[in-house]
């Protein structure tokens, strides 16, 4: 369908966004709320390869290159892996929640705004569902575009 019709060109990339931008969501409100890593990651996937199957994969505005691809998929392994480590060391098992923000980047305006305790009792679990959306993101995009790229190649030898 890479040469799909001009309504739905114009309709795909704004309900990508909406769709990405409602992972990011899910992603960020996952220890507070149902969801989290997983489905926020398959969330923007399904952005990207809404893209991909409308406009193609040479033509998409969501386009990656490989490398992109393999940074974004690396950082998402080593975050979980160093903040697994981090519970090892600290708690003793591997993954332990350690508890409070750990990293200490929450600002004294947004802690006195959102009852700063509610927020960052949740340790490292905001962090992992971060990496988590990173690996599901770039995993299911990877397939599709694989997929698509491997369709393309087949079109071009016949």
């Amino acid at each position: 369908m890479s040469q799909g019709s001009m309504i739905l060109k114009l309709v795909s990339l704004p309900i990508s966004m909406i769709l990405i931008c409602l992972g990011i969501m899910t992603i960020l409100g996952g220890h507070i709320t149902p969801g989290g890593g997983f489905q926020g990651g398959a969330m923007i996937a399904s952005g990207v390869i809404l893209s991909i199957l409308v406009y193609g994969l040479g033509n998409s505005p969501l386009e990656f290159s490989h490398t992109y691809i393999e940074v974004l998929e690396s950082v998402g392994a080593l975050g979980f892996i160093i903040f697994g480590l981090v519970g090892l060391f600290v708690g003793g098992f591997f993954l332990y929640n350690v508890g409070t923000d750990i990293l200490n980047i929450v600002p004294s305006a947004i802690q006195t705004a959102f009852h700063y305790p509610d927020v960052t009792n949740a340790g490292i679990i905001p962090y992992l569902n971060i990496f988590v959306g990173l690996k599901v993101f770039v995993g299911l995009s990877a397939i599709v575009i694989a997929f698509a790229g491997f369709k393309k190649i087949t079109e071009e030898s016949e």
